[in-house]
């Protein structure tokens, strides 16, 4: 069961980075869905990293201004990982961040 519940926060995480890069200036995800995916997998990645670091002040569950600005940063550094695949301006960041928060307060992290 919790192969499904991964595949399926992956594929929610896509679906948002592809909304936000229709509503975000600054933020691109090229490649379709599979870039998303990537996308998707490497924001994660690098935010389980910053949450080792830094604590779990920066989850999901206790976004404040330092989970915002972390999200933010997470999302920027993000594509000089996949350069190809994501484009993100510091505001497309912040506006991404700000979307990605709005989505993880209605759509319950369970599912993701």
């Amino acid at each position: 069961m919790q192969w499904i519940g991964l595949i399926i926060r992956f594929v929610v995480s896509a679906l948002v980075l592809i909304v936000v890069s229709w509503l975000a200036p600054g933020f691109v995800v090229r490649g379709g869905f599979a870039g998303a995916l990537i996308a998707a997998a490497v924001i994660a990645v690098l935010g389980y990293v910053a949450e080792a670091l830094l604590g779990d002040k920066i989850s999901p569950q206790n976004r404040g201004i330092v989970g915002f600005i972390t999200a933010a940063v997470v999302i920027y550094l993000a594509q000089f990982v996949i350069p190809n695949l994501l484009s993100v301006s510091l505001v497309g960041a912040l506006i991404s961040a700000f979307v990605v928060g709005l989505i993880d307060a209605v759509v319950p992290t369970v599912l993701r």
